[in-house]
């Protein structure tokens, strides 16, 4: 029969921002003594690792892996760049990508709860690094790409350590051709992917969402110009129709000589390989990238505490 109840769990995370299983855990080893769960979880410096959770935590870092055919990115988030230096942070963002090989999908709660190297899962060990490192960390996101027969190339873009950075890139080949052929391909696309930011791989993969605000955008300048409805029409037809071009990696133009369409650069590869290259997918994370960060008004907190 526990020694605790319901009420006394959700007293003791109201107390110490722990986690459930963390608080159910302390107060068995205390025999249901409330105040002495607290300060085990204060030693353990758990009391606190949950609380930072509000923090916007928008720097980190991406890292990238590739085992045979299939790739992973995953991005760790931290509060403060200075943690992302952080040897213990730089070690748990490359296990963790590892890690990330082994989960089907890009269920980032699925690689929380995947075992993590040396024991626990990845969860685990984030609970244990906020704890101990003293700042709210988050893995936020993670996305894997895989070929039947090709190369999967991984690039980073002023990396801070192995395969880690800031800005992680996957590019996934499928052909028969050779990998002397396909790993300079692939290393030459995710540079242009770094620099150029594709929205998706074609047309058809651009979020409807996205085509209907520059549409409405280019329907209010059309309708600025003061030009007959029917060339109003054209214009904005024109418009998405260039948005969805540059924004498109296939008909993108390569970085390098900016007038060669993506898919052309592919097909020539292919051509001269003897082996038809199909650019199957990629990834580009970007650290942070759609998170907004909150500014802090010091004056203002510091008006406000002394206030209050």
């Amino acid at each position: 029969m526990a020694a605790f109840s319901v009420a006394d769990v959700k007293t003791l995370r109201e107390k110490t921002g722990a986690g459930m299983m963390d608080a159910k855990k302390a107060l068995t080893e205390a025999g249901g003594d409330i105040e002495a769960a607290v300060d085990a979880l204060r030693a353990k410096g758990l009391a606190t690792a949950q609380k930072k959770s509000s923090r916007t935590a928008a720097e980190g870092l991406v890292g990238v892996a590739v085992e045979g055919t299939t790739g992973v990115a995953v991005e760790v988030n931290s509060e403060t760049d200075f943690v992302a230096k952080n040897d213990q942070f730089q070690d748990f963002v490359r296990k963790t990508t590892e890690a990330a090989l082994g989960v089907d999908g890009d269920d980032v709660e699925a690689l929380k709860a995947a075992a993590y190297p040396g024991g626990g899962t990845v969860g685990d060990k984030l609970t244990d690094n906020i704890a101990t490192i003293g700042e709210n960390q988050q893995v936020r996101r993670m996305k894997t790409v895989s070929v039947t027969n090709g190369v999967v190339v991984p690039y980073m873009h002023n990396a801070a350590a192995a395969n880690l950075g800031k800005i992680g890139v996957l590019v996934a080949l499928e052909s028969e051709a050779g990998a002397d052929v396909l790993e300079p391909l692939g290393k030459q696309l995710a540079m242009h992917i770094a620099a150029a930011f594709p929205q998706a791989l074609d047309a058809d993969g651009l979020d409807a969402d996205l085509i209907e605000r520059e549409r409405a955008i280019a329907a209010e300048k059309a309708a600025e110009s003061g030009k007959p409805e029917n060339v109003q029409e054209k214009m904005v037809e024109g418009a998405v129709k260039k948005f969805a071009k540059e924004n498109a990696l296939l008909s993108q133009l390569f970085v390098m000589d900016n007038k060669t369409p993506i898919a052309d650069v592919v097909a020539k590869a292919g051509k001269d390989a003897g082996s038809e290259i199909v650019l199957k997918d990629y990834v580009r994370f970007q650290l942070g990238e759609g998170i907004e960060k909150k500014e802090e008004d010091f004056a203002a907190e510091v008006a406000a505490a002394v206030g209050g």
